[in-house]
């Protein structure tokens, strides 16, 4: 064998994996997408969409696993320790890959080192939620609520270390107010007790307080984006009802165990990105639930996550937050 087909052996051998990654991915094989939270929350709607979506377009099976816990850690750990292969995504959030690193002190992954990014999906607003017959008609009600009973200062979330949870840590820091947080396993078991008067308030994304809203078992305060939202323009931000330096939105994104070949990454956030883009799933996703749709590369993604992990850091050692 001469120099000459050394070289073109060699750089066969080195071209083999992704090849074979675009030719044999994916195989008569079921991809499982792990939501991370329980059936009913925004995660599990988005997942379910981009689940419908992707089967169609790889001529596969896409099936939703529902994985709640810990903020989501359950799902993600699960995620993290799965074959890299292609066949097992997380919907990954604010939650499980920015404000868990932190909050957590022995989290049983790594948010960067874990996971391969695929596509930033959408960023959703907070909402201040509360029962409806709590007697509180705004944000300066609630406020004032808390300050006079003692027994009132409580707030329920989908779940330590999700972005509700440190919404009412925020919350509390800058009304100077101590509140205990009750963590639920997921937003609909939370928002049921908030609506029964179990629990004073709670914050968590309008996609899923909707349903429970136009039905009138929960009152809507502000939302928490720096601007008023287009599903609800006539409620004010938190900053408007009184609150300074209250601003921050939830994002929704899709992750891959570490190691995952990079075609296959490549492909599924292609494909990802032509289903944000379809009438329907804009309709549902972005004027039905208020949500922001991105569909951001997986450069995107982990551009974000460097500007996130820090800035919630901060907060929680502000706030002195801890699932742990």
């Amino acid at each position: 064998m001469d120099r000459r087909q050394a070289l073109s052996c060699i750089a066969a051998a080195v071209a083999a994996p992704a090849a074979f990654a675009e030719t044999a991915w994916p195989a008569a094989k079921p991809i499982t997408y792990v939501v991370p939270f329980t059936p009913g929350g925004s995660t599990d709607v988005v997942g379910r969409v981009i689940a419908e979506k992707l089967g169609a377009a790889l001529h596969q099976s896409v099936v939703i696993d529902n994985k709640p816990g810990t903020g989501g850690g359950i799902g993600a750990s699960f995620v993290a320790k799965a074959p890299a292969d292609g066949y097992t995504l997380l919907g990954g959030t604010i939650s499980t890959h920015a404000i868990n690193a932190s909050l957590y002190k022995n989290l049983p992954y790594d948010p960067v080192k874990d996971f391969e990014p695929v596509s930033l999906v959408a960023f959703l607003p907070n909402v201040l939620l509360v029962d409806p017959n709590a007697g509180v008609n705004n944000v300066q009600e609630l406020i004032a609520l808390l300050k006079k009973d003692p027994k009132r200062r409580n707030f329920a979330s989908s779940g330590a270390g999700t972005s509700t949870h440190l919404a009412g840590e925020m919350f509390a820091d800058l009304i100077g107010v101590p509140l205990t947080h009750i963590a639920y396993k997921g937003t609909p078991p939370a928002m049921v007790d908030v609506s029964a008067g179990q629990v004073t308030f709670m914050f968590d994304q309008m996609t899923a307080a909707l349903p429970l809203l136009q039905a009138g078992k929960l009152k809507l305060l502000a939302v928490t984006t720096a601007k008023r939202i287009a599903l609800s323009p006539n409620t004010p931000t938190m900053i408007e009802a009184g609150v300074p330096g209250f601003e921050m939105s939830s994002w929704q994104a899709v992750y891959a165990p570490k190691g995952t070949p990079k075609p296959v990454v490549q492909r599924l956030s292609q494909e990802i990105a032509k289903a944000l883009k379809l009438p329907d799933v804009q309709e549902k996703l972005g004027k039905q639930m208020g949500m922001e749709i991105v569909a951001g590369s997986p450069e995107d993604l982990a551009a974000l996550m460097q500007k996130e992990i820090p800035r919630w850091a901060a907060l929680v050692k502000k706030s002195g937050a801890s699932a742990n």
